[in-house]
């Protein structure tokens, strides 16, 4: 287990959401934005948050809010500009589009920890989730030389780390569902009615 003070919450918030049409993490969900509720959900368990985001209107939530060094290339762009502005080894990273997120899910990423690995992630009806994963600081060496060469992708740079798979239970996969369409959003809103 890894204590709290060693890990920083990094919000990935810098996507065009070209599907959604609209910024992911100011949607409202039940009244709560995307953000608001990521935020809460990592406060007990990270000692502080950077908010990864291009968009000034990410300030209101009054944390650290960093835009990418390396423009417009992806998620992986995002991912080592998080990790190049944590004080910290661990880093416990999300993107912007997982609502549901709680406590238990990233609870197993963090008792999962492994010194020896440098990302921990978790795996979901057989897809991998390296935006929901824990990350060491000096993966941010290799993203930078990746990024460089001109790769883009997230799971082929993970591809590239020390990687721990941590299956998640399947009574936990409701809270790592990604909105990525309004249509997604819809469904969402209308199962939270019933």
């Amino acid at each position: 287990m890894i204590n709290k003070s060693n890990i920083t919450g990094i919000v990935l918030a810098g996507g065009k959401s070209t599907r959604m049409g609209n910024d992911k993490g100011l949607l409202n969900l039940n009244g709560v934005t995307f953000m608001s509720h990521i935020i809460e959900t990592l406060k007990p368990l990270v000692n502080n948050i950077i908010i990864v985001s291009n968009n000034k209107n990410h300030d209101i939530f009054n944390l650290k809010r960093v835009e990418d060094i390396i423009k417009d290339a992806g998620p992986l762009a995002g991912l080592y500009t998080g990790l190049y502005h944590s004080n910290t080894e661990n880093n416990l990273v999300l993107s912007c589009d997982v609502p549901l997120i709680n406590t238990a899910v990233l609870n197993k990423l963090i008792n999962g920890y492994d010194e020896k690995m440098d990302v921990i992630q978790l795996q979901s009806q057989d897809k991998t989730m390296p935006l929901i994963a824990l990350y060491k600081k000096q993966c941010m060496h290799q993203c930078l030389t990746l990024l460089q060469k001109g790769e883009r992708r997230l799971r082929f740079a993970v591809a590239q780390f020390n990687t721990k798979t941590i299956k998640l239970d399947s009574d936990l996969d409701y809270y790592i569902k990604n909105i990525n369409t309004t249509q997604q959003l819809e469904t969402l809103r209308n199962d939270l009615k019933r």
